[in-house]
């Protein structure tokens, strides 16, 4: 198998993070909508595995809402490791019936893709594209502390993740 390149990696990875930390608030029934608990800032570690390697990575995330609905954000996602850097941006809805959709970019590599997604209580099912992988994940939110894991493939790789975020 080829090694997963930077690139994709860090593309794939940062879709992922960016997703996971969208949401971090609480669960969907929350009054207002599944963003009306969101406030302040959020941040956290995780590990990604590959057929070759293990890297441990440290992100931290801003929020704006977006309307008096609570079911619309835009946020911002930084993340580092040892080998790279991103910087990702991104806009998500939930409608009434607490389907999740959206969209991403990966600013420093032009990479982005779409989201979408349900959510069940204090669960969300999601499903991330872009044109050069797809990946899969749960997220569980409970109090300040959101626990998530990620399965994606693309290009002939397959990568898993896990991630806790902590609102600060």
């Amino acid at each position: 198998m080829r090694p997963i390149s930077c690139r994709r990696w860090s593309a794939l990875f940062g879709a992922t993070a960016l997703v996971a930390w969208a949401f971090a608030g609480q669960p969907a029934a929350a009054a207002g909508g599944p963003f009306a608990e969101f406030h302040g800032s959020w941040s956290g570690t995780g590990t990604m595995h590959t057929h070759e390697k293990t890297e441990r990575i440290r992100c931290e995330a801003s929020y704006r809402p977006l309307g008096s609905t609570q079911h619309e954000i835009d946020l911002t996602l930084k993340c580092d490791s040892d080998t790279y850097k991103f910087n990702l941006g991104g806009r998500f809805q939930a409608d009434a019936g607490n389907h999740v959709s959206g969209q991403w970019t990966e600013r420093t590599r032009n990479v982005g893709g779409i989201v979408i997604g349900n959510v069940h209580g204090d669960r969300f099912d999601l499903h991330v594209e872009s044109s050069a992988f797809t990946a899969d994940m749960a997220i569980v939110t409970r109090s300040k502390r959101q626990s998530v894991t990620i399965s994606a493939q693309g290009g002939g790789d397959n990568v898993k993740a896990s991630l806790t975020l902590n609102q600060r």
